[in-house]
């Protein structure tokens, strides 16, 4: 039976955002929060279980010094950002919370899915990541939580020395793509895969970069959380894939191929 999607078997690779992609974002930085939150009277506004509206207000804030300081490294911009959220909530936020904040989106694991979809994605394409994070940060999530799966290049922030959405960013991913593996993105040869709207999906419609949404879940009404609301973003994106899950996007992969050899 035909694909309902359209063809998936003429790129040679994969260009992927990761965290909130491959790395379950949201449930880590929940979880690294809760030290600050815990600290909160009853009655603050941010101290709620899971604290979804510290976690926005934190990436409000990280996504300001983005902007101003985007040279900074990612491990360096999240200290002074959950310091300055401590601030805004009148707490004195001790080095021993602040200081292992920045290194704990290296701790964080992948979505029960990932690892096997990245597998079965290896076998058909070259595998990138193009993060916003820090070099120490990409290291250790590379090693120790999605490996074995392999990726032929990692592109981060902190390489590129600004922050997605910046046009910049997919600029130095398409010359280091061709550079580095041969892969030229204006023959079409690269598809980006991506969860956030704000950061990947809107910056690829603005480069006429093919695209695969992994929703998540966000494409319900009323979901909360970070990476981009859809009523929100839904014209100013323009993926041609949406899947809930690199599982799920890896499966239809295979039967296409499977079936272009049949």
């Amino acid at each position: 039976m035909p694909s309902s999607y359209p063809d998936l078997t003429g790129f040679k690779a994969l260009s992927f955002d990761c965290y909130g992609t491959l790395i379950e974002w949201e449930a880590g930085m929940l979880k690294s929060l809760q030290p600050l939150v815990s600290q909160l009277p009853a009655s603050h506004p941010l101290k709620a279980d899971p604290p979804i509206a510290a976690m926005q207000r934190l990436e409000e804030i990280a996504t300001a010094h983005e902007t101003r300081t985007p040279g900074l490294p990612y491990n360096e911009l999240l200290v002074m950002s959950i310091s300055e959220l401590a601030h805004e909530a009148g707490i004195a936020l001790s080095d021993s919370i602040s200081e292992p904040f920045g290194n704990a989106v290296g701790t964080w694991g992948p979505f029960p899915d990932t690892v096997a979809g990245l597998q079965k994605l290896a076998k058909h394409y070259k595998l990138i990541i193009l993060s916003n994070v820090d070099n120490a940060n990409m290291a250790a999530t590379r090693e120790k939580q999605l490996s074995p799966a392999h990726f032929d290049a990692a592109y981060t922030a902190q390489d590129i020395g600004s922050y997605k959405p910046s046009h910049q960013n997919f600029q130095y991913l398409f010359g280091h793509a061709k550079k580095d593996l041969g892969i030229d993105w204006q023959k079409g040869e690269l598809l980006h895969v991506a969860h956030s709207l704000r950061v990947d999906h809107v910056p690829a419609k603005e480069l006429n970069l093919r695209s695969v949404w992994i929703s998540r879940g966000k494409e319900k009404s009323g979901f909360k959380g970070i990476g981009g609301d859809w009523e929100k973003y839904k014209d100013v994106t323009a993926f041609e894939w949406r899947f809930t899950s690199i599982g799920e996007f890896a499966d239809e992969v295979e039967r296409q191929f499977a079936a272009k050899k049949s």
